[in-house]
């Protein structure tokens, strides 16, 4: 199965998500915040980021935007796992590189679906 970063700063949604995606046999790695997560990405390799917007440290659009600086990043799906559901920030998230937007509070059959579309 896939090996999944997953980036948010509540420690309770990271593990529902983390359970969610363990139960259909993924590997999944937890950050806390998006400095975190970048330092974990430049240290393994990940199918798939899924991550909130708004956090301390550096939030997801910087995330996003520092990820796909980074060779094994250039392809790699990005997901925002966020209560932000605004034109404008999913707009931004786009240029970011943003692969797609999922709101909070998140349904475990959506986020395994749309997981299965982006990865396969």
């Amino acid at each position: 199965m896939s090996n999944i970063l997953v980036v948010d700063d509540s420690s309770s949604l990271r593990s529902m998500v983390s359970f969610t995606l363990k139960q259909q046999g993924h590997s999944v790695t937890e950050a806390e915040n998006g400095r975190d997560a970048l330092s974990k990405a430049q240290t393994g390799r990940y199918d798939l980021v899924l991550t909130d917007v708004n956090m301390p440290m550096m939030d997801g659009i910087s995330l996003c935007t520092e990820l796909r600086k980074l060779p094994t990043f250039k392809f790699t799906p990005i997901l925002m796992l966020t209560t932000e559901s605004s034109a404008d920030m999913k707009q931004k998230g786009k240029t970011a590189g943003a692969t797609g937007w999922l709101v909070k509070p998140f349904n475990p059959d959506t986020l395994l679906s749309t997981v299965k579309r982006v990865i396969g």
